[in-house]
């Protein structure tokens, strides 16, 4: 199912006028990295959800499933996979109820998707019934983390490889991925070894090449042995790394060659018109003002001293919202702990949020010098 429909509703992050040029484009690369892993296309169907979303049946349901779901319901089946937003638009709650209904109008036996998508699934096991329809069996894989470890993102471009990716990129992407020394548990290049490298070696050796003096090249014959390597620090992680890079980018390869003719490269700018992308955040760039600031004056309600780095402070300030914002300042060298507490501060709210040693912060307290 190309969900086009579902990809508008997300917080429009397709928009309507391209969805059929990027449908088209997905099922090109879909095709392509099927056949260079060898899965056979003769079963294969692809269905576009606006070829039946917009039925004058599919619409009734959609009325009939939103009369049965709360707000708290829908919001929270949709909250690993929709958008979240401090004000979530209307069609952010009907994309859970409409990926159930998917499951009756596709006439599918099964669902498969990733552990993020648990909560849709048990949102279907519990409204389809009361619909009339059957429950389907659900199948979920892991996710493969982001390079940096966090979920794999489309607006962060280092959190991913993107087939199109020229040689020279992957590279440049894995040598920045987190992969730090003997780390098992936190290891996004470990992850995808594991998840994707040794999956589709089909018992074959995982090659790794490395100078004489770093022990000469080395073979894995399954990600056990691989991972009991890296834990006692025997292989290296830039050696990871290149050897990751080298089978990316054989198994991309014949992606770009089918991509870089003339008709395949016209259907990618249509799709994903980077020169229009580009003026467009140049223009956003030329138009910054400070007005695009969301200043307020809050009251910090409670303030900590953070328990990994001695000169940040973490607050609690009361901007007006439901709860008290989460603020991490590097304010510890110029005030006592007593000092801030029930103090007035100016505090910038629209950044976006931002881990600081672990915490993770939720604006700037604005502060001045004379």
């Amino acid at each position: 199912l190309f969900a086009d429909l579902h990809a508008y509703l997300d917080n429009m992050k397709a928009p309507w006028e391209l969805l059929k040029l990027r449908t088209q484009y997905y099922e090109t690369v879909i095709k392509l990295l099927l056949q260079t892993v060898g899965v056979p296309l003769e079963k294969l169907k692809f269905v576009r959800g606006t070829e039946f979303q917009l039925s004058r049946e599919y619409t009734l349901d959609v009325y009939r499933i939103s009369s049965l779901v709360t707000q708290h319901d829908a919001k929270k089946a949709g909250a690993e996979v929709v958008k979240q937003v401090e004000y979530p638009l209307l069609s952010g709650l009907l994309y859970p109820c409409l990926q159930a209904l998917d499951e009756e109008y596709l006439k599918v036996d099964a669902q498969f998707g990733g552990v993020d998508q648990r909560k849709i699934f048990t949102f279907s096991e519990k409204y389809l019934p009361s619909l009339g329809y059957a429950k389907r069996i659900h199948l979920m894989n892991p996710m493969v983390p982001g390079l940096t470890c966090d979920k794999m993102s489309a607006s962060i471009e280092d959190s991913k490889i993107d087939l199109l990716d020229d040689p020279e990129t992957v590279k440049k992407k894995l040598k920045k991925a987190f992969c730090e020394p003997g780390n098992l548990e936190k290891n996004a290049v470990l992850d995808f070894c594991k998840h994707v490298i040794f999956p589709l070696l089909h018992g074959e050796e995982f090659s790794v090449e490395r100078d004489a003096q770093a022990g000469g090249n080395i073979a894995f014959s399954n990600f056990s042995a691989l991972s009991a390597s890296f834990a006692d620090k025997a292989l290296h992680p830039a050696d990871l790394k290149t050897a990751v890079a080298v089978f990316i980018n054989k198994m991309l390869t014949p992606i770009r060659e089918k991509m870089s003719e003339p008709e395949m490269a016209k259907l990618v700018e249509a799709a994903y018109p980077s020169s229009k992308l580009k003026l467009n955040k140049q223009k956003q760039e030329a138009e910054l003002t400070v007005g695009r600031l969301d200043m307020r004056v809050g009251k910090i309600v409670r303030v900590r001293q953070h328990e990994e780095a001695e000169n940040l402070f973490v607050e609690e300030i009361d901007v007006g919202e439901n709860e008290p914002r989460t603020v991490v300042s590097g304010l510890a060298q110029h005030y006592h702990l007593d000092d801030l507490c029930d103090r007035f501060v100016v505090v910038l709210c629209n950044l976006k949020p931002a881990k600081l040693r672990g915490i993770l912060s939720n604006g700037m307290v604005l502060c001045a010098s004379r």
